[in-house]
């Protein structure tokens, strides 16, 4: 398999899952909110997050399992203040109609984007340790291939996450689909944020 190829398959494996940086461009896509700058952030955040652990980041967070757990520490806050939130939010059915209720603004949106990318300790363990060190085994030549792959898969799975969600609007029409989201993403959060308090003392 070329380097570019396993790139492109091991970063489409680890990120095709449910997660809350997913989570999180799939409800912007719903509400047609800022999709585009979400997307584009969340791909290339990817590609220099890869770029970083091919090119010797994955080896500093090995050597340093502190700075892993204090990582997995504040991404447990920050998950578990958005779970909460969410779970708020599904109590109140009739203030989830997309159209009744005004998106946040663009710095507040990528705000958010940013956490989500940057405070959740998998995105390290996952795109900088585990992905950045299998493309770091290529020779120097081949890495840049192994990086494209990477960041190739991770644009696309993003932009068809963000603007494929539209496709589902038909169902979000109805308050009670929104309710059962918020009700998923929130213990969808909560559990993310348990493993990371769970890695944080461990």
């Amino acid at each position: 398999m070329s380097a570019f190829l396993q790139g492109f398959a091991l970063s489409l494996t680890l990120i095709v899952a449910i997660g809350a940086q997913n989570a999180f461009v799939l409800r912007q896509g719903l509400q047609r909110a800022h999709v585009l700058p979400v997307v584009l952030w969340c791909a290339l955040a990817d590609a220099v997050l890869v770029a970083a652990g091919v090119y010797g980041l994955a080896g500093v967070l090995g050597a340093q399992p502190m700075l892993a757990r204090a990582l997995a520490a504040v991404g447990a806050v920050f998950l578990a203040g958005y779970g909460l939130r969410a779970l708020w939010r599904s109590r109140r059915p009739s203030t989830l109609q997309a159209a009744m209720s005004a998106p946040p603004g663009r710095a507040a949106v990528m705000a958010q984007a940013v956490a989500f990318t940057l405070l959740n300790p998998h995105v390290y363990l996952d795109t900088v340790l585990l992905v950045g060190t299998v493309g770091a085994q290529h020779a120097p030549l081949a890495r840049a291939a192994f990086v494209a792959g990477a960041a190739v898969a991770s644009a696309g799975w993003f932009t068809a996450l963000g603007f494929g969600a539209r496709w589902l609007a038909p169902v979000f029409a109805r308050p009670r689909a929104w309710q059962w989201l918020d009700a998923a993403l929130g213990v969808t959060m909560l559990v993310l944020a348990a493993g990371l308090v769970a890695a944080a003392l461990g």
